[in-house]
């Protein structure tokens, strides 16, 4: 096993079509996570989601999340970031978020129609500000 430092961390985060799981903290202070399509921008992690969902209404009221993306092939690794959620309700640049982030995993073919799509289905982009991470690789080399 090895550390990998923000670099190496980013790549591996970038790589392929690869979920995030989120975990965000709800009411009564049990966990929740859900998986998402997600990319980085300026250091922080970026996804959209519909006002209407459960992880959205759990950041409203506490922005604090953990994020856990792994390789679920050997030799496996990953990379775990704690943050704050900053959410932002339909900015101007909302499509060419949701494009940029449907292009990541159904390619550039496809990337503007799910885009447009996903301007009917979410209303949030929501930005991880990133406090902390881990990153691992060659678990089992």
């Amino acid at each position: 096993m090895r550390q990998m430092d923000w670099t190496e961390s980013g790549r591996f985060l970038m790589h392929g079509t690869r979920t995030a799981k989120i975990a965000t903290i709800g009411r009564d202070g049990r966990p929740h996570v859900v998986p998402v399509w997600f990319i980085l921008d300026q250091g922080g992690l970026v996804f959209t989601t519909s006002s209407r969902t459960v992880k959205a209404r759990n950041m409203t009221r506490d922005p604090r999340v953990a994020v856990t993306v792994d390789d679920e092939t050997p030799p496996f690794g990953f990379v775990s970031i704690t943050g704050q959620a900053d959410l932002s309700e339909r900015p101007e640049d909302f499509l060419t978020w949701t494009t940029k982030i449907a292009t990541r995993y159904v390619g550039q073919a496809r990337g503007a129609e799910f885009g447009r799509r996903h301007t009917e289905i979410d209303d949030l982009v929501v930005r991880v500000r990133i406090e902390s991470f881990t990153g691992r690789a060659d678990l089992i080399g």
